[in-house]
């Protein structure tokens, strides 16, 4: 195979940018087949194209080795399994599913290993957070002692809500910020930090606009090894910050604006503070910035990842078992935020799985889901 015959299913606004990226030859390996929706006009914008009104039908009609899941969050776990069992290469958009019980639905059903199956963490590939996790899993930092994010650039206007009928609804997307916008932010921090072992979540639903689900979010973690983590988020803040620091045994980092700046101690933390006289004396300290040209090719170089996965067998950057690690993560948060304790993970599955349902059953906006 030299090519791969790909079928785009769902072409909101994610479908279609991957759709145009493909068209324009960015991908070479990947030739787009066909596409499904169930708009009739969405289809329609694509017309030189087969297009099904369901993803079922695109799965069936032959015409494509791979899929690329791009509709509402909710029916990514049903497609998703639809298509492996068809016995298709998969590449699903973040969140892989809303709840970890629909993960672990949708990852049993990759028994065929000859199969790619891949998720849409397209921030893996930023050489910035690369750089970071070769610093942090190399052991350069040293042990980590306290992480903190504050990521409230992820600004959203009243009138984004009402792009769709889906949107900030428990029914439609299973939560808000956490697993919309963050769903990336959750996967780096578990990729390059570990997965945390507790989780204390404190929510805030529809503070800043007219929704059912959070959309102010802040978390605390611990970390395995005995490190601290903060995580902060919100669509609410304008102007928002993006800024992740780790304070480690050999000095501090800081990612923001672009680049990483590592305050190096000469003499690491434990050592000076048992063999220094002085007693508000610090460590000396040397500074290093790690700058970079540009955020790598993001949604294009996962394509690119995904074909040569199918095509050559390359390693994946972002395998879709990985997935469940950043919806665990949203779900542990909201859970410890409804019942106002902390949530050990990994956590029971069935559990928040009731609790979903019954925020879904209670809510004036469950109709109107639109499907793919």
């Amino acid at each position: 195979m030299q090519h791969v015959r790909l079928g785009i299913i769902g072409l909101g606004v994610m479908g279609r940018s991957h759709a145009h990226n493909i068209l324009k030859g960015k991908v070479p390996r990947l030739r787009l087949a066909a596409v499904a929706d169930s708009d009739p006009a969405r289809l329609a914008k694509f017309g030189d194209l087969p297009g099904f009104t369901s993803d079922r039908a695109l799965i069936a009609s032959g015409l494509v080795d791979a899929v690329l899941i791009a509709t509402p969050h909710n029916f990514h776990t049903d497609t998703g399994i639809a298509a492996l069992k068809a016995g298709l290469h998969v590449l699903v958009e973040k969140p892989i599913s809303v709840q970890r019980a629909d993960c672990e639905r949708l990852i049993a059903a990759h028994q065929d290993r000859r199969l790619v199956f891949a998720a849409m963490f397209n921030q893996r590939g930023d050489p910035l957070y690369r750089k970071l996790r070769d610093l942090v899993q190399s052991g350069k930092l040293g042990e980590i002692r306290r992480v903190q994010w504050t990521v409230t650039n992820w600004f959203r206007p009243h009138a984004y809500y009402s792009l769709n009928a889906w949107r900030a609804t428990w029914a439609g997307e299973g939560g808000g910020v956490l697993l919309n916008q963050c769903p990336h932010n959750l996967d780096l921090f578990s990729w390059i930090f570990g997965q945390p072992r507790r989780v204390r979540g404190f929510c805030g639903f529809g503070r800043y606009h007219d929704i059912e689900v959070e959309d102010d979010v802040t978390a605390y973690f611990d970390l395995p090894g005995g490190a601290t983590a903060t995580f902060i988020a919100s669509t609410g803040e304008a102007p928002g910050t993006n800024r992740l620091e780790v304070a480690a045994e050999n000095g501090r980092v800081v990612a923001e604006n672009g680049a990483l700046r590592f305050t190096r101690n000469l003499v690491p933390t434990a050592e000076f503070s048992r063999t220094t006289k002085e007693p508000f004396a610090a460590p000396p300290t040397r500074d290093l910035t790690f700058t970079f040209k540009d955020a790598g090719a993001q949604h294009v170089a996962i394509l690119r990842n995904f074909a040569d996965a199918i095509v050559r067998g390359a390693a994946l950057i972002a395998p879709a078992a990985e997935g469940i690690r950043s919806v665990e993560l949203a779900n542990a948060i909201l859970l410890s935020s409804w019942t106002g304790k902390p949530v050990e993970l990994p956590f029971d599955s069935a559990l928040y799985a009731r609790w979903l349902k019954r925020k879904i059953l209670s809510s004036p906006r469950r109709t109107g889901v639109a499907a793919a």
